[in-house]
């Protein structure tokens, strides 16, 4: 019983209609500069390129995967680093270097025969739009350009490389039901 009073009190921002909507999706997508970054850029002096990731959102992947819910990124940079993480997170998909995004979710979703209503998009600026716009699920982070943000159906109150991404997990989780029996499971499970 405490467990789903801490969850309400965690999703008491999040109105019913995206959870209703949440139900139904079967793949989530991210961008990630500005959603699993904070969208800063740092190189060194050897020009090597360095990103912070939250380690929060991270953790969440293999839980969707196990809950049926495939996880891809689509983002605009090429870069070792993300291609990395996505690696390490066991992502089902990710792209890298898109320059027209929609066109890329397009030929993804048709191999995966899933429809557009059946998928939720985290994005953050303008190359997000062509996504945001069409997708079942559209979130921005709190952070997110506001001309992108009027285009989202949740706009998250953490910001990008704060958890974004984890949340948006965890709305998915808890809305299909998995949520709650995953921290009991957790919580009570012997050493």
């Amino acid at each position: 019983m405490e467990t789903e009073k801490i969850i309400s009190e965690y999703f008491a921002h999040v109105p019913e209609s995206i959870f209703e909507k949440a139900k139904s999706i079967k793949v989530l997508i991210t961008d990630i500069d500005g959603v699993m970054t904070d969208g800063g850029i740092i190189y060194d002096d050897l020009g090597t390129e360095h990103k912070k990731f939250n380690v929060k959102d991270g953790l969440i992947v293999q839980h969707l995967r196990k809950a049926k819910i495939l996880v891809g990124a689509i983002t605009g940079r090429t870069s070792p680093v993300v291609e990395n993480r996505c690696e390490e997170l066991k992502f089902d998909f990710h792209y890298h270097g898109i320059k027209d995004k929609g066109k890329k979710l397009a030929e993804v979703l048709e191999t995966m025969e899933v429809a557009l209503e059946e998928v939720a998009y985290i994005g953050d600026d303008l190359n997000d739009l062509p996504i945001l716009c069409n997708v079942g699920l559209a979130i921005s982070p709190a952070d997110a350009l506001p001309y992108v943000r009027m285009h989202a159906q949740y706009i998250s109150p953490l910001s990008g490389g704060k958890g974004v991404f984890r949340e948006v997990a965890d709305i998915l989780l808890h809305s299909k039901g998995h949520l709650i029996p995953l921290i009991e499971s957790l919580a009570h499970k012997e050493s």
